[in-house]
């Protein structure tokens, strides 16, 4: 079985080393950068980390920059490990990028703890932590650079179309409903079903060879869609 791979931003050597050295000794596969830029470096060479943890006073790059940044390439979760306690701050972070929040200083124990309360609530993709995720014989994406690739013909992807796409191949084989989908795409925005279904289209065009009986991304009317990692040959209705 693969290792969650846990991407530490944080520009103090030695929290770094003490998140590290507790993470690795529990099983995890860590990997420490001092800064924003340097993440973004690491993610487009080594692919998506499983989840990210992530100070917001971070030397050149604003942690709240850097989560931006990242969930334009997908929807990796994100803690943020930080010493600011301000409720404003916090509720800001909650609401449009983080799925948890630790002030410093903190229990490690704890840590872990919030790391594990966070990966069990979303599925885990075990190759879409390689920078060429490989699909198929005919599919390949690589989320840091929005772009897939599919029958030999490069698409670039608008940073909602690659959320979506991972959202769904995360999920794949099972139903992703309407309402999550907008809630992992859309965090902080009052959106639509409509909206959804536009995005899903411009999608579905990039990626089916015939975008009206589609292979890849299945709609279940009124519930939402699923993503299949085989394309089958039966024919499914397309909004």
């Amino acid at each position: 079985m693969n290792k969650t791979k846990v991407l530490v931003v944080e520009d103090e050597a030695n929290i770094c080393k003490l998140i590290s050295d507790y993470m690795n000794a529990h099983g995890y596969e860590v990997t420490t950068v001092p800064d924003g830029p340097e993440a973004l470096e690491y993610i487009q060479e080594r692919g998506l980390p499983h989840i990210a943890l992530i100070d917001l006073a971070l030397p050149t790059m604003h942690g709240f920059e850097l989560s931006s940044k990242l969930k334009a390439m997908a929807d990796v979760p994100i803690i943020f490990v930080t010493s600011t306690s301000d409720t404003d701050t916090i509720v800001q972070g909650l609401r449009r990028y983080a799925e948890d929040f630790i002030v410093k200083p903190f229990e490690l124990r704890e840590l872990e703890a919030r790391v594990q309360a966070v990966l069990a609530r979303m599925p885990s993709l075990d190759y879409a932590s390689e920078p060429i995720v490989r699909i198929d014989d005919h599919l390949q994406v690589d989320f840091a650079h929005n772009r897939l690739m599919i029958g030999g013909k490069m698409h670039n992807l608008t940073p909602t179309e690659s959320i979506l796409l991972h959202v769904l191949l995360r999920n794949a084989g099972r139903v992703v409903e309407n309402r999550m989908l907008i809630a992992r795409v859309w965090p902080s925005e009052d959106v639509y079903e409509d909206t959804l279904r536009v995005h899903m289209h411009r999608l579905r065009r990039k990626l089916e060879s015939d975008s009206h009986h589609p292979h890849y991304i299945r709609t279940e009317r009124g519930i939402g869609y699923m993503f299949t990692i085989r394309p089958v040959d039966n024919k499914a209705d397309a909004e």
